[in-house]
């Protein structure tokens, strides 16, 4: 309470008169007790969120360096030990320790897109517990000296690498035609070439060269076995060439103790032999 008092003199007068009035200045009654009431739950709000803050600090390890096992360096962040992600990461490098690898792990699919200006995705590759998915206009594999082992597009497979080798029990099962130098087997192997259903055809510009240094050169066919050449000659080199099914001509005087034939070509290109002797046996009645 303030307590004013007012003097004031009359115009005429000598005798002062005072008129002292009292006013209340202040907040009271139900009014103060509000007042006080939000002042002590703001106060409360407040200690909580402190408190918040500190638990989330101890929580989430934050330090000067970053927070817990993440650290953020001049070069990028540094992340220490297993670190899970629950949203796509994006980044422009990521690498492990000199000491140790890379290890991604996901229960279901590890997906890695590419985006070009546009942000559409221009390559993906994608690891599932079944396969390896690759998506892109040409996919490339190089060794560590930057030479080309594998390269395929929309167009065609190459194989960079000097030697391919097939460990399969049943080999390699090609759909369509196969373009090679050189088709070998391992040492002390079979080589073998078939088409179960269809034909098997081998050509070459410069000539097919079949070539068995430790063993036999067998071809069997259901039907007919064609050896052509447009330009040359076909040679067979071997010591000992035999047709055990070839036919037997009419020509000839069979001895008994004649044991060399002579190998007759029909006009057809049919074979057969007869026995020889001192002029050709092969006559034009021979039954071709």
């Amino acid at each position: 309470m303030v307590r004013q008092e007012y003097l004031s003199m009359s115009q005429g007068g000598a005798v002062p008169s005072t008129s002292s009035d009292i006013y209340k200045i202040g907040i009271y009654g139900w009014r103060k007790r509000c007042l006080y009431l939000f002042v002590l739950v703001l106060l409360a709000v407040l200690v909580v969120n402190l408190a918040l803050a500190i638990w989330i600090l101890r929580v989430m390890w934050f330090n000067s360096e970053g927070m817990g096992l993440l650290q953020v360096t001049a070069d990028g962040v540094r992340l220490e030990g297993e670190s899970e992600f629950l949203f796509p990461l994006y980044a422009q490098e990521i690498h492990s320790r000199e000491d140790s690898s890379l290890l991604l792990h996901s229960s279901q699919n590890v997906t890695l897109n590419v985006r070009n200006d546009n942000g559409d995705v221009s390559g993906r590759l994608t690891v599932g517990p079944g396969m390896v998915k690759v998506q892109e206009e040409s996919f490339e594999v190089t060794s560590d000296k930057g030479d080309m082992l594998f390269s395929a597009d929309g167009n065609k497979v190459a194989l960079g690498v000097e030697k391919l080798r097939v460990t399969g029990p049943e080999g390699a099962l090609f759909q369509h035609s196969v373009e090679t130098p050189l088709v070998k087997s391992d040492p002390l192997k079979d080589l073998r070439l078939e088409s179960p259903t269809r034909s098997l055809r081998m050509d070459a510009p410069k000539g097919v060269h079949i070539k068995a240094a430790g063993g036999n050169t067998e071809a069997a066919s259901n039907l007919d076995i064609i050896l052509h050449t447009s330009e040359g000659m076909l040679i067979l080199d071997a010591e000992t060439v035999r047709l055990p099914k070839l036919p037997k001509g009419v020509g000839g005087l069979p001895r008994v103790t004649n044991t060399v034939y002579e190998v007759c070509v029909c006009p057809s290109g049919k074979l057969y032999f007869t026995w020889a002797a001192l002029t050709s046996t092969c006559y034009d009645r021979q039954d071709c």
